[in-house]
């Protein structure tokens, strides 16, 4: 559990309080005003509302993509049921690119002896 907690913590940066920004020189930056970009999901909590932040920012991370990657990153125990379900999901997956390349294969060679045939090339 700590090791999960550990990846994710890295993962989940922008949760932590940042410094403010430092302006340089009365230079705008810019125009980011010495803001370099913040990285991540911002969520605000209004009205001392934690639970709708959080189901904001859930919201967010999903749209965004995020929760895949933290997933794919984390490295858990797969149960042998959820290793079959995967190996035949991957078999289903190869078969079917094999299949697919051997009909376009196929009609290539088709082509190109249609072309051979009919002196066209």
């Amino acid at each position: 559990m700590n090791r999960v907690v550990r990846q994710l913590s890295s993962s989940l940066a922008f949760l932590r309080p940042r410094p403010e920004p430092q302006l340089s020189g009365g230079s705008l930056g810019g125009g980011l005003g010495g803001w370099m970009g913040a990285r991540g999901i911002r969520v605000a909590v209004r009205n001392g509302n934690l639970e709708q932040a959080l189901g904001l920012m859930e919201r967010k991370m999903r749209e965004s993509g995020m929760e895949r990657l933290i997933k794919r990153q984390a490295r858990h125990h797969l149960k042998n049921s959820e290793k079959r379900v995967l190996a035949r999901k991957n078999l289903q997956l190869r078969l079917r690119s094999q299949d697919f390349a051997r009909k376009l294969r196929s009609i290539i060679v088709k082509k190109i002896r249609w072309k051979y045939q009919t002196g066209s090339l």
